[in-house]
């Protein structure tokens, strides 16, 4: 047996020895080395390494009869496969839905119970990403189900995170919190950090997930310090795990929460931290997320045609969960400019999305954003003026709705702006002060400063 006589190099180079085999027409002794040959690869990042040693031993599985023994190796494999995709083509690619059905089908067929929880957390997220709200929530509530029924810690963590992604998405931001929230309390509760086999089976750490987005809701929720705080903590954990794609999403979310609180300078240094880490490991979905956060802060830097080529460029807006949250910033880049007409044409494409697939999370920045560009628009009238006011209202019904006190006070200060210029001034503050009094905590945020500085305006 060449391991026997080549040890080193069966354990240093396994597809070296996979590749004798598969030449020799060996195809049982090959498969075990090219699975090794891929998790390897795995654990350094070399995704699309991976790929190809994944593949070579799916090609060669067809050759082998129908057994129970085949059928496991090709759900080991094709779960594998799953996870090297979604580092290098991202959870939306229709190669990653493909590779987790059919490790699906594979689990069906041999009654798998525990090897089907990676399988259903994958599906999971890329009929999430899809837009397929009500599959993603099923597929959801399936892993929590399972997660409790054989107790283990680490589905828990990640059936709480799916549970409150969806939450997120479908626009029920404080039932998203608290799921990401207990999977937090769980992770921290784990004896010891997730083995790195864990990243065979998941893209990224499930506990940094949590924290990721976390961060997001307690923004929404009118918590910006503690929103920056749990970012931190995500950053902090991937960077002490130090997996590659783990590290860059954190990164990824780092820059969005440092978007939220309108921190251009924190914004960048992110979104090059994130392109640098993609570019070097062959990341493209963060590639496009540093792309779109860098050209952000180019626009708000007066660099508007740049800033808006590279937001372009990355595509994001077309993205089902928070492409209405990156299609208001462009529509705000393309009104800082004057090109009132370019910026509301992005919201219908984006209002267009949320009516046909859901993704609820960020609807009212949408209207609050149109509300913007019509007010600073070169028409007049009360006619004009009223189509603006009714825009503001929908933007704050639907935050109130999701309790998304950010959005909400963002919106309160468009509102008391377009009453102060109707002479409307003692409603405009009246308001106005009725949410700025809910805070009780990021007052150094360029958010609650413009809203302190509105209201003694308005005094």
């Amino acid at each position: 047996m060449l391991e026997e006589r080549f040890p080193n190099i069966a354990e240093a180079q396994p597809e070296l020895l996979a590749q004798h085999y598969t030449e020799a027409g060996l195809v049982a002794q090959a498969l075990p080395y090219w699975q090794r040959a891929g998790e390897r690869a795995t654990q350094r990042s070399a995704n699309q390494e991976a790929i190809r040693h994944f593949t070579h031993g799916l090609e060669l599985l067809a050759a082998l009869l129908d057994t129970p023994e085949r059928s496991q190796q090709e759900l080991t494999l094709q779960t594998m496969l799953g996870t090297a995709l979604v580092a290098v083509k991202g959870y939306k690619a229709p190669e990653v839905g493909q590779a987790y059905t059919r490790a699906y089908e594979l689990c069906q067929q041999l009654g798998e119970t525990f090897q089907v929880f990676p399988v259903l957390a994958g599906l999971r997220r890329f009929y999430t990403l899809q837009g397929a709200f009500p599959t993603g929530h099923e597929l959801a509530e399936r892993l929590l189900v399972l997660a409790h029924r054989v107790q283990n810690p680490v589905f828990l963590v990640e059936a709480h995170f799916a549970m409150g992604n969806n939450a997120l998405f479908s626009g029920a931001v404080v039932r998203a919190h608290a799921h990401f929230e207990q999977g937090i309390a769980l992770y921290n509760a784990l004896q010891q950090r997730p083995h790195t086999s864990l990243y065979a089976q998941y893209a990224q750490d499930p506990g940094v997930s949590c924290l990721a987005y976390a961060a997001l809701t307690s923004w929404l929720l009118g918590y910006p310090h503690q929103a920056l705080q749990r970012s931190q903590e995500a950053l902090a954990l991937a960077q002490e795990l130090a997996h590659p794609y783990t590290l860059a999403f954190a990164l990824g979310w780092a820059g969005i929460i440092h978007q939220f609180r309108r921190e251009a300078q924190a914004t960048y240094e992110q979104a090059e931290a994130v392109l640098a880490l993609a570019d070097e490991h062959g990341f493209p979905g963060w590639l496009e997320h540093g792309t779109f956060l860098r050209g952000w802060v180019l626009a708000t830097r007066g660099q508007r045609q740049e800033g808006i080529a590279s937001m372009h460029q990355s595509r994001l807006a077309g993205m089902v969960a928070m492409g209405p949250h990156y299609c208001a910033l462009l529509a705000e880049a393309y009104g800082a400019g004057g090109q009132i007409a370019e910026g509301l044409a992005i919201l219908v494409e984006a209002q267009d999305l949320v009516d046909k697939l859901g993704g609820h999370c960020y609807e009212a920045g949408l209207y609050q954003r149109k509300g913007e560009l019509l007010r600073n628009a070169e028409w007049g009238g009360r006619r004009a003026e009223l189509t603006v006011e009714e825009c503001f209202r929908k933007a704050l019904d639907i935050a109130y709705r999701q309790q998304a006190k950010s959005l909400e006070l963002r919106t309160v200060m468009s509102l008391a702006r377009l009453w102060q210029h109707q002479g409307r001034q003692h409603e405009a503050r009246q308001l106005l002060a009725e949410i700025y009094e809910w805070f009780t905590e990021g007052f150094d945020t360029a958010d609650l400063q413009e809203a302190k500085a509105l209201l003694e305006e308005l005094t």
